[in-house]
C-alpha cells in the first residue's frame, strides 16, 4: 500500500491473466459503503485537497480521476449508490498542523466536498492498515484533510480493534432556518445549514412521509425536486453559497428527520431523531450522515439549548445505525458568516472486503453502466 504514499497509478499484479487497474479496501460506516482507492490513481494536481478536487472534476489529471470513479461506482463493478475516495497527500500547510493524509470523497455524480461517514472509514483503514501507528489499547489523534478543510480524527482502540472513530468537523452553521421551496406534493418550509456542505433540512411529517424503506422512493423524489430548485432559484441559490470559497458552495443534499420517541427511561441528556439523506441526484445514505449531522447540530442547538453545554444528539439512519455527535464550541459571528458551532461526530466503520478490479477488453459492458 505504498502507492498510496507515492501517488504512482500503476498497482503491480494481476487477476485471472488481466492487469488490475484499482486495488480498493472497501468499509461500510452505519451501513454506507466507502471504498478506499489505495492503487491504481495518482493524485490530481494542485496545491491543497480542494484544488485536487477542482483538478478531477475539471480533467487537469488528463480525466484519469474521474474515468476510476465512473469505473468503480457503474454497475457491475459498483451501484448507483457507490461511495469512495482516493487517497492524496495532504497540503503543506494541513500536514504541519497534524494532517497524516488527504481524501478526494467521489460518488456516482462527482466529487463531493466532505463525508463524515468516508472519514470515519479511512481513519479506521489509516490505523487498520498501520498507516497511522495506534496502540492496541487507547487513542491516537490525527488529522485528515478533505475538500472542506482539515478535520482531526480521534481513533479509539481495545484488544487490538478499532472499536469507534470521532471527528472533529469544520466550522457548521444556520444558512436560513425557514425557506420555502414549492415540490409536486406541495411547498414545504426547509432549514438550510452547512457542516462542510450545504443541506436543507425537511421533517419528513411535513410532506406526508416517514423516515421508513416503504417512503424512501417518495423521498427520493422529492429530494430531487428540492434540489433542482436550489439550483435554479436565485433566492435559494444565495442561501448555498459559500462566503469563503465558491468550490463548496451549492446544495449538496436533503436531510428528511423525524423525532425518535423516547423510550421507557428516557436520557435527559439527548436528543434522539432519525433520518434519511438524500444526496447529489438522487443518491441515497444509509448512514446517519456525518457531515450533514454537523449541519442539523447547527440547526437544533437553536430549539435544545442544552445541546451547547454537554448534552449528545444520537442520530439514527434509515438502517438503524447511529451516530452520536455534539456541540464542542460556540464560535462569534464573523463579516458574511453567522455564528457557527465545532461539532464532533461519532460512529463505527467496518471492513467488508479488498478488491483487485480489472477490465476485460472483450467484456461488451465496458466500464460499466447504471440504470438510474
Amino acid at each position: 500500500m505504498t502507492d498510496v504514499h507515492a501517488g504512482r497509478p500503476a498497482p503491480t499484479g494481476s487477476s485471472g491473466g488481466l492487469p488490475v487497474l484499482f486495488r480498493t479496501v472497501d468499509y461500510h460506516t452505519a451501513g454506507e459503503p466507502f471504498r478506499i482507492v489505495v492503487s491504481g490513481v495518482a493524485a490530481p494536481p494542485g496545491a491543497t485537497v480542494a484544488d485536487r478536487r477542482q483538478a478531477a472534476m475539471t480533467g487537469l489529471d488528463g480525466g484519469a480521476a474521474d474515468r476510476a470513479r465512473v469505473v468503480l461506482c457503474s454497475e457491475p463493478r459498483g451501484h448507483a449508490d457507490m461511495y469512495g475516495g482516493f487517497v492524496v497527500p495532504p497540503s503543506p500547510d494541513a500536514a504541519a498542523s497534524g494532517c497524516r493524509l488527504g481524501v478526494l470523497f467521489w460518488h456516482k455524480d462527482g466529487f463531493s466536498t466532505a463525508c463524515g461517514h468516508g472519514t470515519i472509514a479511512l481513519a479506521t483503514w489509516a490505523v487498520d492498515d498501520g498507516i497511522v501507528p495506534a496502540p492496541d489499547d487507547g487513542t491516537v489523534e490525527f488529522g485528515i484533510e478533505v475538500p472542506s478543510g482539515p478535520v482531526t480524527v480521534v481513533v479509539r482502540r481495545a484488544d487490538g480493534r478499532c472499536t469507534d472513530v470521532a471527528f472533529t468537523n469544520v466550522p457548521a452553521w444556520v444558512s436560513a432556518e425557514r425557506f420555502a421551496v414549492p415540490t409536486s406534493a406541495g411547498p414545504v418550509d426547509v432549514a438550510v445549514s452547512f457542516g462542510g456542505a450545504f443541506y436543507a433540512s425537511v421533517r419528513a411529517a411535513d410532506l406526508g412521509a416517514r423516515v421508513a424503506p416503504p417512503d424512501l422512493t417518495r423521498v427520493v423524489a422529492l429530494g430531487r425536486e428540492i434540489t433542482a430548485f436550489f439550483a435554479t432559484d436565485d433566492g435559494a441559490r444565495r442561501l448555498v453559497t459559500h462566503p469563503d470559497d465558491d468550490r463548496l458552495s451549492g446544495l449538496y443534499g436533503t436531510i428528511w428527520f423525524e423525532d425518535v420517541a423516547p423510550g421507557p427511561r428516557p436520557d435527559p441528556a439527548s436528543v434522539h431523531q432519525r433520518n434519511v439523506t438524500v444526496f447529489a441526484d438522487g443518491e441515497v445514505d444509509r448512514s446517519p450522515c456525518g457531515s450533514g449531522t454537523s449541519a442539523r447540530l447547527a440547526l437544533l442547538r437553536r430549539d435544545h439549548p442544552d445541546l451547547d453545554r454537554g448534552a449528545r444528539l444520537v442520530h439514527e439512519g434509515i438502517v438503524g445505525a447511529r451516530f452520536e455527535a455534539w456541540v464542542d464550541e460556540v464560535l462569534p459571528s464573523v463579516a458574511g458568516r453567522p455564528q457557527g458551532v465545532v461539532t464532533t461526530v461519532r460512529g463505527v466503520a467496518h471492513r467488508t472486503g479488498e478488491h483487485a478490479f480489472v477490465l476485460d477488453p472483450h467484456d461488451e459492458i465496458g466500464e460499466g453502466f447504471t440504470l438510474r
